[in-house]
């Protein structure tokens, strides 16, 4: 439409009452109402398509620089508004062939009084105002949340950020996407957060080295991003805390991986520290509890690891005591897969390769207690106080060798009964029985030689199968057992 044509109905004196400053008041909203009282409805289109347009943009975008293009658009029509109002009170001063208008064509140009003016300030403020007000309260409000999540966020608090960004509605998104949108972005950064905790809480729970690296991953991305430093200490801080575990070989297992980590040069490098306070109890502990599982070589790499990366460490002692046990532990192990070994002719096993368990008995004069292996016909008549059942009660192991036939005792005549036949001379000899000694605690040969066992001879019957044998053993007792073997044991 040619804007200097007027509406048939509309005569030009009442287009001339449109006061431009009540134009651009009504503009002022963004809604076109400047254009709407001045008859303008393509331009109220036009500008109320562009105005959907930028406020939609700055919605999803979010950004600050869309809130400038939509304050200079807002700008722009408030001017033109009232540029347009001003030009067309000028034509229509013109068009009146008014002398007087035409030679007072400037800028103080005054526009219509009264009533009319009145008029058209209150229809443009009646929509402005309320408009300008709303945004104003709401933008006031964004702000607020905005400030409440900031603060919540720097003292490290993710549940106040939630509850505050929670006050946010559709109203303040429309009018202050920017603020929201940070909301947002910190809402969502605790949301990683929480995941972090899991992680860490996971790993925590079960020494779970991979998620306790997912954790710190998550972290490390979270403090890479501006305001997080606060939260991501917090967690941090709830996560040290729960150090040490109950388990002191789980908690070995996650201060080594703390201590192994590559360092950051941020707060997440504050875990090595605790780490170096918490392993010392923990390595010790681990070994204790490995110690008492007899869990041999796990128990002395703990104890190790604890000597070797914390020397001035006050459980040092403590540390060098249960290696000691340790070693003990291995040692008895081996002795008595040995004596198990040993076969009952006194081969093979502790007979064939005797070892020390540094923890026996000692070696002393009097009665010592003995292990004996082989041949046991003899060594269980001896008496209960020098018989040990295990090597941990042995001062000496006896190996005990078949017996033979030793010195001759004495020469009997006998004739079998049921023949009548000739009599045959038996020889009645000692039991000679080889053996060989060795002190537990260290693993020597402290005896090397034959014993033989006396008894009585020449009984009045003799019983055997077959041909009557030429020579027999005496037949011991309990004593010339005991007597035989008390060089042995008694030292």
């Amino acid at each position: 439409m040619d804007e200097s044509a007027y509406a048939a109905d509309e005569p030009p004196e009442v287009r001339a009452e449109r006061d431009p400053v009540a134009v651009a008041v009504g503009n002022a909203s963004l809604l076109g109402v400047g254009y709407l009282l001045m008859g303008r409805r393509g331009l109220f289109l036009v500008s109320g398509t562009v105005t959907v347009a930028l406020v939609w943009t700055v919605v999803s975008v979010a950004e600050t620089w869309c809130e400038a293009v939509l304050l200079a658009w807002w700008l722009l029509v408030i001017a033109h508004g009232w540029l347009l109002a001003r030009g067309e009170q000028l034509r229509l001063r013109l068009e009146q062939q008014d002398p007087a208008a035409r030679a007072q064509l400037h800028p103080a140009l005054p526009g219509p009084q009264g009533p009319a003016r009145l008029g058209q300030w209150l229809r443009a403020l009646a929509v402005t105002v309320p408009v300008l007000l709303v945004v104003g309260l709401l933008r006031f409000d964004a702000h607020a949340i905005e400030d409440r999540v900031t603060e919540a966020r720097e003292s490290g608090d993710c549940v106040g950020v939630v509850t505050a960004q929670e006050d946010v509605w559709f109203g303040h998104r429309l009018v202050g996407a920017p603020q929201a949108a940070r909301g947002d972005m910190a809402v969502e950064a605790c949301g990683r957060l929480d995941e972090a905790r899991a992680e860490l809480s996971a790993g925590l729970l079960d020494a779970d080295v991979e998620a306790l690296g997912a954790g710190y991953a998550m972290l490390s991305a979270l403090l890479k991003e501006p305001g997080n430093d606060k939260t991501v200490e917090t967690a941090l801080d709830d996560f040290l805390g729960g150090l040490p575990t109950d388990d002191p070989c789980e908690t070995v297992r996650i201060t080594d991986w703390l201590r192994a980590r590559e360092h950051g040069n941020d707060v997440l490098d504050r875990s090595s520290a605790t780490a170096d306070r918490t392993a010392p109890a923990a390595l010790l502990g681990c070994g204790d509890d490995l110690l008492s599982e007899q869990q041999w070589t796990q128990a002395r790499s703990r104890y190790r690891q604890l000597l070797d990366e914390h020397p001035d460490d006050t459980r040092t002692k403590q540390a060098r005591s249960g290696l000691r046990k340790v070693t003990l532990g291995i040692q008895l192990d081996h002795v008595r897969e040995l004596v198990h070994d040993t076969k009952s002719n006194a081969t093979g096993g502790y007979c064939a390769a005797p070892a020390k368990y540094s923890g026996a008995p000692a070696y002393r004069k009097g009665a010592n207690r003995a292990l004996f292996l082989g041949d046991d016909e003899y060594p269980e008549k001896l008496p209960d106080r020098w018989k040990a059942q295990i090597p941990d009660e042995a001062a000496l192991i006896v190996c005990v060798g078949t017996a033979s036939f030793g010195t001759a005792v004495e020469t009997c005549p006998y004739r079998d009964s049921d023949s009548g036949g000739p009599t045959r001379n038996v020889t009645f000899h000692k039991i000679r029985v080889p053996v060989k000694a060795y002190e537990v605690r260290t693993g020597k040969l402290v005896a090397d030689r034959s014993v033989q066992i006396g008894g009585t001879s020449c009984p009045y019957f003799l019983t055997y199968y077959g041909v009557a044998p030429s020579a027999e053993y005496v037949e011991p007792s309990a004593s010339d057992v005991r007597n035989a073997f008390s060089s042995i044991v008694n030292r």
